[in-house]
């Protein structure tokens, strides 16, 4: 579900169609001249699917989760490869951050995204402004020319202020086109004709394209976002477009110049169907907008039928490496609203998706695509927090429910409790003036963006740590609505610091995932009037996320392929979004120019596959690996003792006595800049290990490790003390 600001926003539903299987077929093939993509294991195809909220793990007992309703894929990945049930995500846990840590195997202070799917950010003048989270690649924070801006930081922003090197130079590079469907920040994202909008800067001020857009913005999201493919050079299916644009990635290390772009529907399809307008869906459907234009649905129109049919186009074209988001099936895009386990909606949906891996499969083995010379990855961007009560029959209830009225809602109740976080805390104990991202686990962001320790801000933390409210999942009385809380201290040892200082909140509040917290303004929705009080139930919504919780950060990967163990479904070793990149390139035989935040996970892959340092220190190597991701991971250990000891210190003391605060703060800062150095060494002993670049002595291995559980055991010991 793709949150905006303050409002959600949900393109027109692609009507789900029955499906017969082996009806679907490809089209024709787009032929290019010969390609020099070489890729290691004898890997000739890479398939990344990347899925909004879809769970392995059953949200309510007796109803088989949403990878049991889609049993083809779910056969796919047990009988022929692993399915990982004990894969993480990062924070905040969200759909974009969640996909460009996938992506670039960088935690979110390197890659840029420390809150999403929309954040916050300080003016020069200390109020507070708002950006979407999901721009293309090279977009600015501010959607203007970098002179005069309020941040004219990259969106994508890593270490130095620099843009974050982009996901699909390895490939391009190694003479393999990238194509990508729906994926975040890969692919065009707006139609804005400002100086730093996607059509200015992709096609140029007064171009066709841009002119299209200026007049008719509905039809050019339709041709121009949503879908491209990155060329390689020296052949391939690019050169037989005339469509291309400069692909342009001014801050990549090393340099990055020659290559172009194949940037919207309008011109990928046509180059990848031999001349044709229009793609298929896996059921031998057009892929249309809402209006019946041939193009991009939009992003919540991206279902499997649509996804998969436009990444099996592309591979029976000769664009080998693909990568493509699926929305999510729970949500009920014509109703406008949620949709609760077992329901008739959402299990047809569901059966829809399942039907769609059916054909998608067929239809490239019939291509000679399979798990012998193709590499397939699957995973979810995060897995939610269901917001509901509990249902016997699949039947729930859609109203709204006006607790602070009094109203008792029904026991199959669904969707997320609106708070008023104003509400929350006495007028006098909240700021001159504040302003939050709206979410489960709000980042707050006051005025003039005052020192950690301002006697203000810490008061209004006192306050909100000591707020209590009625969720009726929970109980008829008030309860405690934060879970943890986080300030500049916790958030660094998160992974939170952005590496743009105009983003950093001031602290985030992790509440109890069945709320949604607001300020107010125009929350609940009771069509026709908009409701404004302090606690409901707006049923329009019922899966949180951002939350540290297991039931949001633990989800699932799926590997297949060459080089890829057979273990079926396990939860043997720990990872999280950050491993998924290091270890495909590991396969691929390819590098990045940087060293990932994750490290290969050696225990799904093949001896053989796995360079010489890793079968030479095998042992020390996953030991090594166990202990850096418990320090480093965002729902390792050490993040988590971190929060323990934040949250208990930031609910203490009072006006004048912050005396506890300041002993764990300095504590815990301390112990968190003992973290990045050791986390910085051992992120170098892997990334070499795993891709050359020098050996590490099994002494030095052991001195890691042995640092790293000391540190955890300090970590520890402050939580339980704090």
């Amino acid at each position: 579900m793709r949150r905006l600001i303050r409002l959600a926003v949900v393109a027109a539903v692609v009507a789900m169609q029955g499906f017969v299987p082996g009806t679907a077929s490809a089209q024709p093939a787009a032929i290019g001249s010969a390609q020099s993509c070489q890729l290691g294991n004898g890997i000739k195809h890479v398939i990344y699917i990347q899925f909004d909220n879809t769970h392995l793990t059953r949200d309510r007992d007796g109803v088989p989760s949403d990878l049991e309703q889609m049993p083809n894929l779910l056969s796919f990945m047990t009988s022929n490869g692993t399915l990982s049930d004990n894969e993480h995500t990062i924070l905040i846990s969200h759909t974009a951050g969640g996909i460009l840590t996938s992506l670039t195997g960088l935690y979110p202070d390197r890659q840029g995204l420390t809150v999403s799917n929309s954040y916050g950010y300080f003016k020069p003048d200390g109020t507070t402004a708002f950006s979407s989270a999901f721009k293309y690649w090279t977009d600015k924070v501010d959607d203007v020319t970098a002179t005069g801006a309020n941040d004219p930081r990259p969106n994508m922003v890593t270490t130095g202020g620099l843009n974050t090197p982009a996901p699909w130079v390895p490939y391009t590079r190694a003479g393999c086109d990238y194509g990508a469907v729906s994926t975040a920040n890969v692919v065009l994202e707006n139609t804005k004709t400002t100086p730093a909008g996607d059509m200015t800067k992709v096609f140029g001020a007064h171009s066709q394209e841009w002119e299209e857009a200026l007049a008719t913005p509905a039809l050019a999201q339709t041709d121009f976002v949503g879908i491209a493919i990155h060329c390689a050079q020296g052949g391939g299916i690019c050169n037989t477009s005339t469509k291309l644009r400069p692909d342009l990635l001014p801050d990549e290390p090393g340099g990055y110049n020659g290559f172009n772009g194949l940037f919207g529907a309008k011109y990928v399809n046509p180059t990848i169907t031999g001349g044709q307008h229009v793609v298929k869906d896996t059921e031998n459907h057009n892929i249309t907008d809402p209006s019946g234009n041939p193009g991009f649905p939009g992003f919540d129109g991206m279902f499997a039928k649509v996804s998969l049919g436009y990444v099996a186009q592309m591979q029976e074209a000769g664009v080998p490496i693909t990568t493509a988001y699926i929305s999510d099936a729970h949500d009920n895009h014509s109703l406008f609203r949620a949709s609760g386990p077992g329901e008739a909606d959402y299990v047809a949906q569901l059966h829809a998706y399942d039907q769609a891996f059916g054909a998608f499969f067929t239809r490239l083995a019939a291509d000679g695509i399979n798990k012998s010379n193709s590499l397939f990855v699957f995973t979810s961007d995060e897995n939610d927090h269901f917001a509901g009560g509990q249902s016997t029959d699949g039947i729930w209830s859609h109203t709204y429910c006006n607790i602070s009225a009094g109203q008792t809602c029904p026991a199959n109740q669904i969707g997320e409790v609106e708070q008023n976080i104003k509400a929350l805390v006495p007028a006098a104990d909240l700021p001159a003036a504040f302003d939050i991202h709206f979410d489960s686990a709000p980042t707050v962001y006051v005025a003039g963006n005052p020192a950690r320790t301002d006697a203000s801000l810490r008061k209004f933390e006192r306050g909100l740590a000591a707020a209590r409210a009625v969720d009726p999942y929970v109980s008829s009385s008030a309860t405690p609505v934060m879970l943890w809380m986080a300030d500049p201290v916790g958030q660094q040892a998160l992974h939170m610091t952005n590496a743009d200082p105009q983003r950093t909140p001031s602290f985030t509040y992790f509440a109890n995932p069945d709320y949604f917290l607001t300020t107010g303004d125009n929350r609940c929705i009771e069509r026709p009037a908009t409701l404004n009080v302090a606690t409901c139930i707006d049923y329009h919504f019922a899966y949180s996320h951002g939350d540290a919780t297991e039931d949001i950060g633990r989800t699932w990967l799926g590997f297949v392929g060459p080089g890829v163990k057979n273990l079926g479904r396990s939860g043997q070793t720990w990872s999280d979004h950050a491993d998924i990149r290091p270890t495909i390139l590991a396969l691929l035989g390819l590098k990045d120019s940087y060293e990932p935040d994750g490290a290969v996970l050696a225990d799904f892959l093949q001896t053989s596959a796995v360079s010489r340092d890793l079968r030479q220190h095998h042992e020390s190597l996953v030991r090594l690996r166990g202990v850096y991701k418990q320090i480093a991971a965002p729902f390792g250990p050490f993040a988590h003792d971190s929060l323990v000891a934040s949250s208990h210190a930031l609910g203490s003391g009072s006006t004048g006595d912050d005396g506890h605060y300041a002993a764990v703060e300095s504590s815990l800062a301390s112990l968190t800049s003992q973290r990045d150095a050791l986390e910085a060494g051992m992120r170098t002993a892997l990334t070499n290990a795993a891709f050359g670049g020098g050996p590490t002595t099994e002494q030095d291995l052991k001195r890691m490790i042995a640092q790293g559980q000391q540190l955890l055991s300090e970590a520890s010991a402050l939580a339980a003390s704090s």
